[in-house]
């Protein structure tokens, strides 16, 4: 066992790093967030570090809590002014696409790898979703300006999709823990996860913005503690109601960004910070969790399968999706390239490690290196894409 001061000094030494990481990533163009998983590998039990990690469940702790951080704060930034017209759009991305998208990889997963159906179902939707962190950090560090509605779309889609990912693996974990379950059972599971979901969104906004102009606290510290509480506080009562508190947080998030609250300026930079933080905390503890020696032999299936997912399943949900509305081609194909993996998906891939299916650590490894090759490809080659397509618009 580690003393408290040493695990602090390596807390602090594993930030700073990543944190420096960052401007190097910058300057080599690799995002941000795949030096931050290579030093956590770095630092674990089989890198130099030497740092032990086999904690699956602290790993799926952690991970929650920071993607609550990171949802709302996604949510409390947006401009309504650009989200009215792309609603629409950005709704069935979230939805309809998520699920093309995973039958789509799942079924190509399942044989290739030997898994039954609902094993291949269930990797693909824990591959579904376009992850915010990695979209929003991208877009932001990398200074990327698209035209029209295209950011916002991207950005919207991000945020607004790991609900249906989160809702699908759940779901799918059921129906093999159970035998007797069939699809057509989570129909009325998901509209009821996302009725509930949205209705304590929408609740818990309304209190926090109560809160936050009539309080009248007589430290100005205090309001951004006070919205913590408020957003641990939705995605907790959502679960325990058998909704989808991601979808909670993000709704509260959303509704709270249309109003001027009292502090909202330190509020939001309050939580752009904590989100970095917490963007930080997840992706070098998923880092930890990774052992290379049991990932690497998996590299050619999860190279297929992330073929299959990029250029196959993700612009297929994409363009269907995207039929109704008069959005031009090149930018199609921007929206489809831009389905970037990230943490999202390795958090979902620790549910089955703890639940122990018999594929459960082949199904974490495989996610990993798909993640791995989403970032390490899409993520840095979004901005040749945006001018290869001609849909970079001018840094205002």
């Amino acid at each position: 066992m580690y003393s408290i001061e040493i695990i602090l000094l390596y807390t602090a030494a594993l930030l700073l790093v990543s944190v420096l990481s960052s401007k190097i990533s910058d300057k080599i163009a690799v995002p941000a967030l795949l030096a931050f998983i290579v030093i956590g590998m770095l630092a674990g039990s089989e890198g130099v570090g030497g740092i032990y990690f086999d904690d699956p469940w602290i790993a799926k702790f952690i991970g929650i809590i920071a993607l609550n951080f990171i949802i709302f704060s996604g949510g409390i930034e947006t401009n309504w002014d650009h989200i009215r017209s792309i609603a629409a759009p950005s709704f069935l991305l979230s939805t309809i696409g998520v699920v093309v998208t995973a039958v789509i990889t799942g079924v190509f997963a399942a044989n290739i790898m030997g898994l039954s159906l609902i094993e291949g179902l269930l990797l693909g939707s824990i591959v579904s979703s376009t992850d915010a962190p990695a979209v929003f950090s991208i877009l932001k560090n990398k200074q990327i300006n698209l035209k029209g509605k295209l950011r916002p779309l991207l950005e919207l889609e991000s945020a607004s999709n790991d609900p249906m990912a989160v809702f699908l693996t759940l779901g799918f974990m059921g129906m093999l823990a159970s035998q007797g379950s069939s699809l057509l059972d989570l129909f009325p599971l998901l509209l009821l996860d996302m009725v509930l979901g949205l209705v304590i969104g929408y609740v818990m906004s309304k209190i926090c913005l109560y809160f936050m102009d009539n309080l009248h606290l007589s430290y100005h510290g205090l309001y951004p503690v006070l919205s913590i509480a408020m957003m641990l506080m939705t995605y907790s009562v959502a679960t325990v109601a058998k909704g989808n508190g991601f979808i909670a947080v993000y709704m509260a998030g959303l509704l709270m960004s249309k109003y001027q609250f009292l502090h909202k300026k330190n509020v939001l930079k309050f939580h752009e910070g904590l989100a970095w933080f917490m963007q930080i905390t997840m992706f070098l503890t998923l880092g930890l969790l990774v052992f290379p020696s049991q990932a690497f032999p998996l590299i050619p299936k999860a190279l297929l399968i992330a073929a299959v997912l990029m250029f196959v399943a993700r612009p297929l949900s994409v363009f269907l999706c995207l039929s109704p509305f008069k959005i031009p081609f090149n930018e199609k194909i921007l929206i489809s390239w831009v389905g970037l993996k990230g943490a999202t998906a390795i958090i979902l891939a620790i549910f089955p490690l703890l639940s122990d299916l018999s594929h459960g650590k082949d199904i974490f490894n495989v996610v990993f290196v798909i993640v791995m090759i989403s970032v390490l490809t899409q993520g840095t080659s979004i901005p040749f894409v945006s001018k290869m397509l001609n849909v970079e618009a001018p840094l205002k």
